[in-house]
């Protein structure tokens, strides 16, 4: 016990030196509404307001909302803030307004700027890098948050000096150079955020709910906030945040210190105590936890507890007594013991088992009432639990209508400026045409095309049939609504902001697609091409009765019809004065004078030749 109590004094003087070693924390929260050029914001003001009056129920030092400011007045405000940061541990800027990406680079819109033309972003707007520079000399963090995604309608109405120039729609990735520093986005790099439909936007709601969490790591905290804003904007906005930390958890509002001190027995003290003496489950420890606390709703838990180790204990010594009556009885009856004396014995056993069994019972009536007795507990606790909770619900509940209330106070003394300004931004902007030719800017969005897969002729600047069939396959791709009669700045931004292909790549009959060209399809032996344009195999062909060619054989029984046939031998032998000789081819032998023979020699035949 003197342990604990010196553990407790080393804690309570730890903790009360804590606010005394803090590190200094300081919040600039800029909110532009009223703006003179454009249409008002509904929701800057109010969201500035509520932010900073969280900072201030947060605990922090110093707490500077400014509202509607211009450019001269947002960078005082930051000069002085510079001033303020350098003695300070936590250094946090806020903005919700209007902001600009120019050529990747970040900037805030004051109220007074105009930005006729891209140039003009230089003169007229703050950098993001100026107040990174505010907070850089902030000790333990930096950190910068911007409700400055919107659709940007000053985007929409400059004129370009430069048409390749970039414009972007929201605002810039960006990588914090210092260590411990982060930059918080309304909706994550390229794209915009919304208003919402309430008097303050998403965004500022989560983080007010967030961020004063004590104890918190801003990761997570911020992690929640990305949750909240994407379930209440269905899906449609992201927040991110950009630059690391270190290992260490960092809160934006420190964890508050548990409450020490000789209090009067708490009941978080006793229960702490019952809990552990419910561990170790002795005698001793539940005794001393009664001498300790005599009376209360633990003390009734730790009687409980107290009477199921006796009755444990009576069950063992009974169950121990008729053992040893047993160990008797058998004795006796080894030793032939006298009938009565056994009987005696037996009668001892029996009742020293019933009262075993009787000493059973009473250790189970007394764990069921232990048991029921720690149900009571649990349930207590729950219901304590559940009564903390809503108190803490009601007062936050008590705090977000006062904080709407002094929103809505600010709010109605702005009123009569705002209905006036409101009348004027009831007049949309003239839209001032690009200083480009048109077939200039044709030839960029050509370009732009082909290089995103919509368009696979050459960039001539004829906006013809082929690039209004383009633009078409760009919308379809892209999800954009973009007229295709013409080549517009705004087509080119959206074409531009498309970081890879959009387009499906088609490939002629034969062809396949290989990353983004089309390269032709080669099948193995066997194998052709189909109507699908895949390789399938040959069917073998079967054997077909063919007619033999007669004109050949035709051909050569005409010549040979043709030839005259050759004179046949006769066999006969003409003889005469002069000798015998065979009779001359087409002649024969008929009967007159001479001498012929036919195999031999005869007289009287003549050699007759047609």
């Amino acid at each position: 016990m003197r342990l604990r109590l010196f553990v407790l004094l080393m804690f309570a003087i730890c903790v009360g030196a804590g606010p005394a070693l803090a590190e200094k924390r300081v919040a600039l929260v800029m909110g532009n509404s009223a703006y003179k050029n454009v249409a008002r914001l509904a929701n800057p003001a109010n969201d500035a307001t509520l932010v900073g009056g969280m900072f201030r129920k947060a605990g922090f030092d110093t707490v500077d909302i400014k509202l509607d400011l211009n450019g001269s007045e947002m960078r005082r405000a930051l000069r002085d803030f510079g001033g303020k940061a350098r003695d300070a541990g936590v250094a946090v800027v806020y903005y919700a307004g209007h902001g600009i990406e120019l050529d990747g680079v970040n900037y805030l819109i004051p109220t007074d700027a105009t930005l006729e033309t891209d140039s003009d972003v230089l003169d007229e707007t703050i950098a993001l890098d100026r107040a990174l520079f505010a907070v850089e000399p902030a000790k333990q963090l930096r950190l910068i948050i911007l409700d400055a995604c919107r659709d940007n309608p000053f985007a929409k109405t400059m004129k370009r000096t430069i048409a390749s120039r970039a414009i972007g729609r929201g605002l810039a990735k960006v990588e914090p150079t210092s260590p411990n520093t982060m930059i918080a986005f309304a909706a994550k790099a390229g794209s915009t955020a919304s208003d919402g439909d309430s008097k303050n936007s998403p965004f500022a709601a989560a983080l007010v709910e967030r961020l004063p969490t004590p104890g918190l790591d801003l990761r997570k905290a911020f992690g929640f906030v990305r949750d909240d804003v994407l379930k209440n904007t269905g899906y449609k906005q992201e927040p991110f945040v950009y630059g690391s930390l270190g290992g260490d958890d960092v809160a934006l509002v420190p964890a508050k210190p548990v409450a020490t001190g000789p209090q009067a027995n708490s009941d978080s003290e006793i229960r702490r105590d019952y809990e552990l003496a419910l561990q170790l489950g002795t005698r001793d420890v539940w005794t001393a936890f009664l001498n300790r606390y005599p009376s209360g709703f633990y003390t009734d838990l730790a009687k409980a507890q107290l009477n199921r180790i006796s009755a444990e204990d009576a069950r063992a010594a009974a169950a121990e007594k008729a053992r040893a009556a047993e160990e008797e009885k058998a004795k006796l009856a080894a030793e032939r013991a006298k009938k009565a004396e056994q009987e005696k014995a037996a009668a001892a056993a029996k009742a020293a088992e019933d009262a075993r069994i009787a000493a059973e019972k009473a250790k189970q009536i007394e764990e069921a009432k232990a048991a029921a007795a720690e149900q009571r507990r649990k349930d207590a606790e729950a219901a304590a639990k559940a009564l903390a909770d809503k108190q803490a619900a009601e007062k936050a509940l008590a705090e977000k209508i006062a904080s709407e209330k002094a929103a809505a106070e600010l709010a109605a003394k702005e009123k009569v400026q705002r209905d006036a300004e409101q009348k004027v931004a009831a007049l949309a902007p003239a839209q001032s045409a690009p200083s480009v030719s048109p077939q200039e800017t044709a030839k960029l969005v050509q370009s732009e095309l082909r290089r995103v897969g919509c368009l696979a002729s050459n960039a001539d600047g004829d906006w013809n049939a082929s690039s209004q069939r383009s633009l078409t396959l760009f919308n379809k791709y892209a999800g954009t609504k973009f007229d295709t009669k013409l080549a517009s700045f705004e087509a080119l931004d959206a074409i531009k902001a498309k970081p890879g292909r959009v387009c499906p790549l088609v490939c002629n009959y034969g062809f396949k697609a290989d990353g983004d060209t089309c390269v032709k399809i080669t099948c193995r032996t066997g194998y052709r091409i189909n109507d699908d344009n895949e390789c399938e195999k040959v069917p073998d062909k079967k054997p077909v009765a063919t007619r033999e060619d007669a004109k050949p054989r035709d051909d050569e029984r005409k010549k040979v019809e043709a030839t005259p046939s050759k004179p046949q031998a006769t066999g006969q032998i003409y003889c005469s004065s002069a000798g015998c000789r065979p009779v001359r081819p087409g002649c024969r032998l008929e009967a007159g004078t001479g001498i012929g023979r036919t195999n031999n020699i005869g007289a009287g035949n003549a050699e007759i030749c047609n």
